[in-house]
């Protein structure tokens, strides 16, 4: 599959948004990745809807909504109207209110238009959401845990990409987008690509990149 990356815009310069997102199109970003993030579900509070509606215009990229939220269906709506392509959702953040959330929210995302994608932690089997899989366009495995930029790569979440890979092609979904989050880095792109993984977020290592397009043509390749 071809490998694409999305840069997040958490390590990105908020007082010149606008210019840092043009930036990425015009290094070769496959998606713009945005950490929504509500100090709660995780301790950071980053933007909400008003700031997906402001970087809509700029680009052509898909936008890739990342909610680290409680009670993320009750933001669908708004993140759809503001212009997401795909918005995915916290296993745990659903599991703590119904055994039927998730679903529910992955539902309500592709009732609006818009991809749907489920996420687990680090510490959560990825066979918890195996349940959802056949609703899901992408599945985001995170590599460090949510809140902060930065963080260290866990390589024991390669053999959950494996499994997530695995199981994507054994129910007729070969085509099915799995994103990894945390710590991705030139040096480690290609394990994580082996993995099975197609989709690479990467902030720190595009956004601290004194070559944004040559870092991005590596992480790709």
């Amino acid at each position: 599959m071809t490998t694409k990356i999305a840069p997040s815009i958490l390590s990105a310069d908020f007082s010149v948004m606008g210019e840092s997102i043009k930036k990425l199109q015009a290094a070769g970003a496959d998606l713009i990745h945005c950490d929504v993030m509500d100090g709660s579900f995780v301790e950071p509070i980053t933007f909400g809807g008003q700031m997906v509606k402001n970087i809509r215009p700029l680009t052509t990229l898909p936008l890739d909504v990342h909610l680290m939220i409680e009670h993320p269906k009750t933001q669908i709506k708004f993140f759809a109207d503001a212009g997401a392509d795909i918005i995915t959702v916290h296993y745990g953040a659903c599991a703590k209110i119904s055994p039927d959330y998730l679903e529910e929210t992955l539902k309500l995302i592709k009732s609006c238009g818009v991809r749907c994608g489920a996420i687990v932690n680090p510490d959560v089997p990825v066979e918890r959401i195996f349940p959802v899989f056949p609703l899901c366009d992408m599945v985001l495995l995170m590599s460090v845990f949510p809140g902060y930029g930065g963080q260290k790569f866990i390589p024991a979440v390669l053999k959950k990409v494996k499994k997530a890979r695995e199981y994507a092609l054994a129910i007729g979904k070969p085509d099915m987008d799995i994103e990894i989050d945390g710590g991705v880095t030139e040096d480690n792109a290609a394990q994580i690509r082996a993995a099975g993984a197609n989709v690479l977020v990467a902030g720190s290592a595009v956004f601290k990149s004194p070559d944004m397009a040559a870092t991005i043509a590596n992480l790709k390749k």
